[in-house]
């Protein structure tokens, strides 16, 4: 039997017994911590009388039921679980472990980073520090004690601060109570000598919030734009949602290697660094909207994700697509709204679109999984976002905010469903909502064709869904979801807008006494997450007539993916599209959204536009229609580099983001043309630029275009930053996402860098993940990319199963490969998935690649 077991959403069950209290001491030492664990344990079935705790690489020392040791046959301890027989009612439960958080890898439960001792639980790690009923229905309130040396003089953990002091001239404790019951994964525990910030946040009742950013020392300066970010979304939060802060105390703690990207502990968020720490030396305009964002997505949390949690783990997507969306939107107001939209569009296509297409294709409710760690996935999050905003665009404003008041009152402190969510925002539509469901359950990208007639001032208009089938083959029902279109004139004028409900396989909608024979707008804003084919479009016209932001850029997309496709199929570019491009580049807007007009369709979103992939063809195609619009606008893009190039400026204002954006996309066309004078100005732009995001753009530029000019910019980039683990990570992005040939062979020498630690996840994410993005070397004909990542999978596997199986994902592109790529391929994929003691993680995507069910 296969010890990979597989969990079905179909099996789930209440939990027979169900912890009140939960009262935890940590007596933390460098190579190991004595963990005490005294639960109130209730019996929930007065017909079950066995309980299983769940536990992993655990040292049990003792236990105690209601202060007595019970008899070696009253209980049993397996690698996974101790269980208990014949206990009744509801009794005291004291449990004390030894762990070992120096020798966790894995990076679950708690472990030592840098120095610092920090948790991360989420979804199953809590069983790796004690025995627990670890499962998020099962809600406790903890009060934790923390000891340990001086060394580490903050002691931190979820709630608010009760009680501090010493132990002895050598050791101190604090101790921290959670006033709000809360599942085992939002437990949390930080010790270290860290650097902080504080400030504090007034809420709209008046309560004084203390707020902390805890980073390594000599980083403080670091955390002041994470801090601004912090009270903007606390702010946003009131005024949106109604939702106020809950505690005294609010702190984040920064930690370099962690495997997500931020976690959501109440009252005690632990962050990758990566987006915490920025200043105008060391981050990227891209760094600062990040963490502005997952600043902000983290907060959110506390009400959708902590106060109302999930009944299990199918239902992540009750907390994170709704907290990612309500992200979304928060950078949508601090931020161009038209940017965002489109960026947030590009990541579900480029990441979320590809997995529905996939072999790891998976409903945003998932029915089964191995590992529940896989299922932190673009469909989950992204596509779980998509669906609130069809959510908020049928019900609109008004009754998209009584369904979320609604959801607060009823479920504030419950563990809930995603058919709870639905519940509420049923409540307020106007109509049969019971469709909509179908967009948890199914998987796919659904799509919609639109044909046209027009006579005599009327237009018909119908609208046919295709649906995928599931990866097993199985047919789908339609989707039900909002269309929005809009109606022009042959002179640009405007004519209408509306939303139409898309609901049955066909459709037919009329719209009468119109003044002309109109030009379509379809799917305006990206209402929906599909997939929309219409013959007839104009796409000239709409790049330079269409009013609504993101069909505008959507319209500049699409005409490139087909010129593209030309390109690719017969050799020939499309002129007509060269000449439209100058609308484009004539476009009188925000100079931000100006930058996203310019830029070409990516590799991930040209590959799903074809049956078979050819990298090398679509990464030529690519470059050969970027030279070329290059040499006919040479002399437009040079003004528009030096009416916004501005190296002294080291503002981070939305202004000075925006220039820098239209002025580095201008440089990434002429560089392509390869021209001396084009190199100097990269050159100067990267010794000269005050910014990190200048530098960044033009050191890539660079190593892409003038190699030898290169090496002598990225030496001087090392030895200014070598000691820079942040900034670091940008210098191995720039030599994995090459344009080179020997590209490899520099991403296998890097590997040996000193300052390289493939234990630290930021770091294989920027060497080694990004490598598997560049198209041309990764998929190289002789399967040396391959071989390469296949090699990185099963070492990683034995340090951190997590991040394995996330770099296992770079093969799910397997099934639309040429024959001869496959092949060399599955060689690979076969060899990992041979590999003993392979981790759940990495043979559930392994397997579901190769399709071995």
């Amino acid at each position: 039997m296969s010890k990979h077991k597989m969990i079905f959403l179909k099996d789930y069950r209440a939990p027979d017994f169900t912890i009140e209290k939960c009262y935890l001491e940590f007596d933390i030492f460098e190579e190991y911590t004595i963990v005490k664990n005294r639960m109130n344990v209730v019996q929930c079935c007065n017909d079950i009388y066995d309980v299983r705790f769940n536990g992993v690489d655990l040292e049990l020392l003792s236990f105690k039921v209601d202060g007595k040791i019970l008899s070696r046959d009253m209980y049993k301890v397996d690698e996974e679980s101790l269980t208990l027989y014949n206990v009744y009612g509801n009794f005291d439960l004291e449990i004390v472990t030894k762990i070992y958080p120096h020798k966790n890898t894995e990076l679950e439960g708690l472990y030592k980073s840098n120095g610092m001792f920090c948790t991360q639980n989420e979804p199953e790690g809590f069983r790796r520090i004690t025995y627990f009923l670890d499962r998020p229905d099962v809600m406790a309130k903890y009060t934790v004690k923390v000891i340990a040396d001086k060394r580490y003089p903050m002691l931190l953990s979820n709630g608010n601060k009760k009680e501090s002091g010493e132990i002895d001239a050598h050791r101190h404790f604090c101790v921290w109570e959670d006033p709000f019951a809360k599942p085992s994964y939002l437990f949390a525990l930080v010790a270290g000598n860290l650097g902080f910030v504080s400030d504090s946040f007034k809420t709209m009742t008046g309560r004084e919030i203390e707020l902390n950013i805890y980073c390594d020392l000599g980083n403080e300066s670091k955390c002041f734009h994470a801090m601004e970010s912090l009270k903007k979304a606390m702010k946003w939060d009131e005024e949106k949602y109604g939702r106020e802060y809950d505690l005294d105390i609010y702190n984040i703690v920064a930690v370099d290697s962690f495997n997500m990207g931020a976690m959501e502990n109440k009252g005690l968020n632990i962050f990758n660094s990566h987006y915490v720490l920025a200043d105008k030396e060391s981050a990227t305009d891209q760094n600062y909207m990040g963490i502005e964002s997952v600043i902000a997505h983290e907060y959110f949390h506390n009400w959708t994700g902590n106060r109302i949690t999930c009944r299990d783990w199918f239902q992540l997507t009750l907390k994170e697509g709704l907290t990612v969306y309500r992200d979304q939107t928060f950078s949508a107001d601090m931020n161009s709204k038209e940017v965002v939209r489109i960026d947030n569009v590009k990541s579900l296509r480029e990441r979320q679109f590809v997995e529905d297409a996939g072999p790891t294709a998976h409903p945003v409710q998932p029915d089964s999984y191995i590992s529940m760690n896989n299922f932190y996935t673009s469909t989950v999050y992204e596509k779980g976002a998509e669906i609130i905003g069809m959510y908020h665009t049928l019900l609109g404003e008004e009754n998209y905010k009584k369904s979320m008041n609604l959801y607060f009152d009823t479920f504030d402190g419950q563990a809930v469903r995603v058919d709870d969510f639905f519940w509420a925002m049923e409540q307020n539509y106007e109509g049969d909502l019971s469709q909509f469901k179908r967009w948890y359950h199914q998987s796919g990208t659904p799509t919609l064709q639109v044909s046209e007639s027009y006579a005599e001032g009327t237009l018909k208009l119908t609208c046919k869904q295709i649906v995928p089938a599931t990866v097993e083959g199985k047919d789908q029902l339609p989707f039900m979801y909002p269309f929005k279109i809009a109606l022009f004139c042959e002179n640009g004028e405007f004519i209408k807008e509306e939303t139409l409900t898309i609901k049955e396989e066909t459709e037919l909608f009329t719209f009468e006494f119109l003044p002309c024979k109109p030009k379509l707008s379809l799917n305006r804003g990206f209402c929906a997450p599909i997939k929309t084919v219409y013959e007839d479009q104009d796409y000239p016209f709409l790049m330079k007539y269409d009013n609504d932001s993101f069909n505008r850029y959507e319209a500049a997309q699409e005409f490139a993916l087909r010129t593209l496709n030309k390109l690719i199929d017969t050799g020939t570019i499309d002129e007509l599209y060269v000449q439209s491009y100058r609308e484009l580049l004539d476009a009188d807007t925000d100079l931000m959204y100006k930058a996203q007009l310019l830029e070409l369709p990516s590799i991930s979103n040209l590959m799903q536009t074809r049956e078979t992939i050819d990298f090398v063809k679509l990464c030529d195609a690519r470059e050969s229609l970027i030279r070329h619009i290059a040499s006919i606008y040479k002399k437009e893009f040079f003004t528009l580099y030096k009416l916004n190039h501005d190296g002294e400026n080291e503002s981070v204002s939305s202004d000075a983001m925006a220039a820098r954006a239209l002025k580095n996309r201008a440089l990434q066309f002429l560089c392509s043309l390869k021209s001396e004078d084009i190199q100097e100005i990269c050159t100067k732009q990267y010794y000269d630029s005050k910014t990190m995001n200048d530098k960044v753009t033009a050191l890539s530029l660079l190593e892409n275009y003038f190699s030898k000019t290169a090496e002598s910019a990225l030496k001087d980039f090392y030895d200014k930053y070598k000691n820079d683990m942040l900034v670091m990570n940008k210098y191995f992005t720039v030599i994995s996402s090459a344009k080179r040939e020997d590209v490899l062979s520099r991403v296998v020498e890097s590997q040996r860098d000193e300052v390289y630690d493939e234990k630290v996840p930021n770091l294989v994410r920027s060497l080694i993940y990004t490598f598997t993005r560049n198209y041309r070397y990764f998929h190289a004909d002789d399967g040396s990319g391959y071989e390469f990542i296949a090699d990185k999978v099963i070492a990683i596997d034995r340090i951190n199963a997590q991040i394995a199986s996330g770099l296992a994902g770079a093969f799910k592109i397997y099934g639309k490969l040429d024959s001869c790529h496959k092949n060399v391929m599955k060689v690979q994929l076969e060899r990992i998935l041979a590999t003993d003691n392979l981790s759940d993680n990495t043979y559930e995507i392994v397997s579901k690649i190769l399709d071995k069910k």
